[in-house]
């Protein structure tokens, strides 16, 4: 059975991982450009999730709330924009950004231990979310996939959860299916910001991406300026 925890932890690079290591490095053709910071916390260098975005030059992941775990972080950040639409506030109003605090854990944000619609652990949407995101501009090519399967198969998951693996990074992505994982508007705005905070929609591609991603979600345009002010911060921090 997949540690869905774990597996998005990993993906993502968090929980105080300290970098890809040489041959992760040497596979990528000397590592990441740029040096990695910003939304998804320092750690996520070292998560599979940097092999996705290692092409796009200095693509900025980093930042505070990634040493609570993936799930966690992706639950807390979105937990904090949901209460400031909530409350009226203006969309990155706070100069400074802080650390985000924990949702309470029988919030419908406890990403971690919450499942999506279709049955399965939540934190599996959330690494599929990534993957198509980090897809969404169509750079990964043949060459780029097998780095990522080759280095999928070091990491000492068990067949099942390499399997799955696989066949995420093999498979077109389909927005409306992310969409329908969404048990609730909650795991809907969690959805797009695990989104948002794998990509910078600064390509035609990804702005389309995120645009029908929300859409399908039926978010409201406030909140998704909430979302995307959080993964700001965050990429400040």
């Amino acid at each position: 059975m997949i540690n869905a925890k774990s597996l998005l932890d990993q993906f993502m690079g968090s929980g105080g991982a300290s970098g890809l290591g040489e041959k992760a490095q040497s596979a990528l053709g000397g590592g990441m450009s740029g040096g990695m910071s910003g939304a998804l916390g320092g750690a996520a260098a070292g998560g599979l999730l940097a092999l996705l975005v290692s092409s796009k030059g200095a693509r900025k992941i980093g930042g505070k709330a990634l040493t609570y775990g993936g799930a966690a972080a992706v639950g807390a950040l979105a937990f904090r924009a949901w209460q400031n639409y909530q409350q009226g506030k203006a969309p990155g109003a706070a100069d400074t950004p802080t650390e985000p605090l924990l949702p309470p854990k029988d919030s419908a944000f406890d990403a971690e231990n919450s499942a999506a619609a279709d049955g399965l652990p939540f934190p599996l949407t959330l690494v599929r979310t990534m993957i198509a995101a980090a897809k969404a501009d169509g750079h990964v090519d043949a060459e780029e996939q097998k780095k990522l399967f080759d280095h999928v198969d070091r990491q000492g998951f068990d067949n099942e959860t390499k399997a799955w693996m696989f066949d995420e990074l093999r498979k077109e992505q389909d927005v409306a299916e992310l969409a329908r994982a969404a048990q609730g508007p909650e795991q809907a705005a969690e959805i797009y910001l695990a989104a948002r905070m794998t990509i910078d929609p600064d390509d035609p591609q990804e702005q389309r991406f995120l645009r029908e991603l929300s859409a399908r979600l039926d978010l409201p345009g406030e909140l998704v300026q909430h979302l995307d002010a959080e993964v700001e911060a965050q990429a400040r921090a």
